[in-house]
C-alpha cells in the first residue's frame, strides 16, 4: 500500500530538485525526508533515486511515480472534498498565493469575507511574485494564486485554469510638488535624468521598468532596489525618486502622485489553479470570492491573456496598450 505522506516528499522532489528545499516546504529535516524516500523504495521494490554528488535525483522510474503520486494525491483530496461537500459547505485549507500590490486590495478582503460566509474554509495567504507562484501551483505548494499572466516565464500548462480578473495598470509615482506632476500624462522620455526606485533584479516589474526605459532611449540610474512596494513609494517620497508600479500598489493618500504614461502600459492579473487540483469545493469557493471583489479602481474589467502555450517573450509588446487582445482566439478571455 503507497503512503500519501511518502508520495508527496517524492512528488515534491521532483518539483522543488533537492531534498532540502522538500523538508523546508514540509517542515521537517532532510534526513527524515531521504529516510522516507528509502521506505518508499522498499515499499515499491524499486530505485526512485540517484545519487550524483552530493545531491539526489529521480530514476526514469521515479519520476513515473512522482507524477502518478501527484494525481493520485489530488484524487484523494477531490474524494475528501466530495465528502465534506455532501453537507453543502467547502471545508480545509486552500493556499493562495498572491503578489505583493494584490495582497491587501484583494487577498485580505476576499480571506475575511469567506471566514464570515465558510466559516469552515480557511484561506492562508502565501506572498507569492509572478516568477515564483507559477511553479508553486505546479509542485502543488499552493493551490490558487493571483498573478500576471504577462510574466514571460510564465508556466503554461494545460492543466492550469486560468480566469482573468482584470487590468492593472502601470503607473509613474513621483514625489509631490515634481514637475512633471502638472502634466495629466507623462512621456517615460522625460524621466531619463531621474533617480529610480526599482524592484529587485530579476522581478516582474525591475524587468518591466528596464525594458521600458531602454524602449524610450535611456538606462535608468537606480537608486535603490527594494522588494517591498510600501518601501518603494517611501522612497520616492522621501528621496525625490521616479518608480514605475502597478496602481494596485500605490496607496490611496497625499504622499506622492501617479501619472499615466503616453502610451498606456497594463498587466493582465489572472486568478490560476490546476484543473485537477483536491478540495475542488473550497479552491471553488475561493476563486469565486476572488472574482466577487469589491470594485477596485485600480483593476479594470479589461484583460487579455495569450493563449496557452503562447507566453510571450521579452520584446514582444504583451502587456503594452489598453486595447490589445490576445491573436490566438483558443486562449482564455
Amino acid at each position: 500500500m503507497l503512503n500519501p505522506w511518502r508520495l508527496r516528499m517524492l512528488a515534491l522532489l521532483d518539483g522543488l530538485g533537492t531534498v532540502r528545499a522538500v523538508a523546508q516546504t514540509l517542515h521537517v529535516s532532510p534526513s527524515t525526508v531521504s529516510q522516507q524516500l528509502g521506505v518508499l523504495e522498499s515499499e515499491t521494490r524499486s530505485r526512485l533515486l540517484e545519487r550524483t554528488g552530493r545531491r539526489v535525483r529521480l530514476t526514469p522510474t521515479g519520476i513515473v511515480l512522482a507524477r502518478r503520486g501527484r494525481e493520485i494525491l489530488d484524487r484523494m483530496a477531490d474524494a475528501e472534498a466530495e465528502l465534506r461537500a455532501l453537507h453543502d459547505e467547502p471545508i480545509g485549507t486552500v493556499r493562495l498565493g498572491v503578489f505583493q500590490s494584490a495582497i491587501h486590495t484583494l487577498a485580505v478582503p476576499t480571506a475575511a469575507r469567506l471566514a464570515s460566509t465558510h466559516p469552515h474554509l480557511h484561506v492562508e495567504l502565501v506572498e507569492s511574485e509572478p516568477h515564483e507562484s507559477g511553479p508553486a501551483l505546479g509542485t502543488g505548494e499552493l493551490d490558487v494564486v493571483v498573478t500576471t499572466t504577462d510574466h514571460v516565464t510564465f508556466p503554461w500548462d494545460r492543466d492550469l485554469e486560468i480566469v482573468p480578473l482584470g487590468a492593472d495598470p502601470v503607473v509613474l509615482v513621483l514625489p509631490q510638488g515634481h514637475p512633471l506632476a502638472r502634466r495629466r500624462v507623462v512621456d517615460l522620455a522625460a524621466c531619463a535624468t531621474e533617480s529610480w526606485a526599482c524592484d529587485r533584479p530579476g522581478t516582474y516589474m525591475a524587468e518591466l521598468t528596464a525594458r521600458l526605459c531602454h524602449e524610450s532611449g535611456f538606462e535608468p540610474k537606480v537608486a535603490c532596489r527594494f522588494g517591498n512596494y510600501l518601501l518603494l513609494v517611501q522612497h520616492v517620497e522621501s528621496a525625490r525618486s521616479v518608480a514605475l508600479l502597478p496602481a494596485l500598489a500605490v496607496p490611496p493618500g497625499p504622499a506622492v502622485v501617479t501619472r499615466d504614461l503616453t502610451t498606456p502600459v497594463h498587466r493582465n492579473v489572472a486568478v490560476v489553479r490546476r484543473r485537477t487540483t483536491g478540495l475542488r469545493s473550497a479552491v471553488d469557493a475561493v476563486v469565486e470570492a476572488l472574482l466577487d471583489h469589491p470594485e477596485l479602481p485600480a483593476l479594470s474589467p479589461r484583460s487579455a491573456q495569450p493563449a496557452p502555450g503562447r507566453a510571450p517573450s521579452a520584446g514582444q509588446d504583451a502587456f503594452r496598450g489598453a486595447d490589445h487582445r490576445a491573436e490566438d482566439g483558443g486562449g482564455p478571455r
